[in-house]
């Protein structure tokens, strides 16, 4: 499973067109709005985090973008505050996808960026405040 937050601008054409129920049906992608503006007439701006196998969320993209959408990735990226860290091992009870982990015997909690999905669990979870969300703008290539 391929999940991205994406930043969508469209023309004032086509916000009236089902695109979000698109992607679901001709591509299997599903989504969670977490940001949406759109007024008839006037240019829409959605967020939103789109999943689905790789291919299927690459071909869903281009279909934005044949639309006249500006898809724009939200790049997010969860980092460790290493001096404010206590080790309690908290974060790693919620961390779907093992990238926080306890080193035994050592009893160090490890933090792996690259299995990180900054789906932010731990982030509200840390009771130091050791875990910190920072967001990059980048375009999706």
């Amino acid at each position: 499973m391929y999940s991205k937050i994406l930043s969508l601008r469209f023309p004032k054409a086509i916000v009236n067109e089902p695109i979000a129920v698109n992607l679901v049906k001709k591509f299997d992608l599903s989504f969670n709005i977490l940001k949406a503006t759109i007024y008839p007439r006037k240019e829409g701006l959605m967020v939103l985090e789109l999943s689905g196998h790789r291919k299927d969320f690459a071909r869903g993209v281009q279909y934005l973008k044949g639309l006249g959408i500006m898809v724009e990735s939200i790049a997010q990226d969860i980092k460790r505050d290493e001096e404010k860290c206590l080790q309690c091992g908290a974060c790693t009870a919620v961390c779907p996808t093992g990238a926080l982990w306890i080193k035994r015997p050592e009893m160090e909690v490890i933090f792996d960026r690259e299995k990180c999905s900054a789906c932010e669990l731990c982030v509200s979870v840390c009771p130091a405040r050791a875990m910190e969300v920072r967001f990059n703008k980048a375009l999706l290539s």
